[in-house]
Formats: structure tokens, C-alpha cells, sequence
């Protein structure tokens, strides 16, 4: 159990660093990064997806609807600091935490 912990503070702080890294980016490039889009639901050519994006010292989570005749909306919007983030992500989503460690190990190189 010991070593399982110790492995999810090592990942936590390695995201921690990852999104540093990444928002440093941001700030030179005024750009933020797109972590991810995960579509949650899809209707002819409309959809309502959650956008998750890097800027300078946050993270964001938009669930957005849009595409076809409607007009981008926003429904929900979720605003996390770098180093409360990769403990949220973990405890949501194992599986997207480790995809986004992958995906900012590749992008930062």
C-alpha cells in the first residue's frame, strides 16, 4: 500500500510540473493548450462536449454545446489551479490523468 502511494504522489507531482511547464508556454505564446475534448453527446450535427484547456496558472473544464443551427453555449465551467488539478483528474479519471501525462510528456518535449 506504501508503494502505491508513494507512486500517486510521484504522478501528482509530475503532472504538477508537466502543467507548470505547459502554462509557461501559455504565457510566452499567449495560446493556452487543449489537454482534451471528450464528446458526451451527439444529435445530427450538434454536440455538447467537455473542452478542457492549459493557460497561465489554470486549468479549465467547459462543458460546451454547439455545431449545426445552435449557437455556442456554455453550460458548465470549472476553473482549477496547476497544483489542485492533477488531484482532481486523478480521483475523476485514472485513466484520463495517465493520457495526459503521456500527451504533455509528447507536446513539451
Amino acid at each position: 500500500m506504501v508503494k502505491q502511494i508513494s507512486l500517486d504522489a510521484w504522478q501528482i507531482q509530475h503532472l504538477s510540473d508537466l502543467l507548470e511547464k505547459g502554462s509557461k508556454i501559455v504565457e510566452k505564446t499567449n495560446r493556452p493548450i487543449v489537454l482534451y475534448r471528450q464528446t458526451l453527446e451527439e444529435e445530427e450535427e450538434s454536440y455538447e462536449e467537455i473542452v478542457c484547456t492549459l493557460t497561465k496558472g489554470y486549468v479549465i473544464e467547459q462543458m460546451v454545446t454547439s455545431g449545426g443551427v445552435l449557437v455556442p453555449s456554455f453550460h458548465q465551467q470549472f476553473v482549477f489551479t496547476i497544483e489542485e488539478y492533477p488531484q482532481e483528474l486523478l480521483r475523476k479519471s485514472k485513466d484520463r490523468f495517465l493520457e495526459m501525462i503521456d500527451f504533455l510528456d509528447e507536446q513539451l518535449r
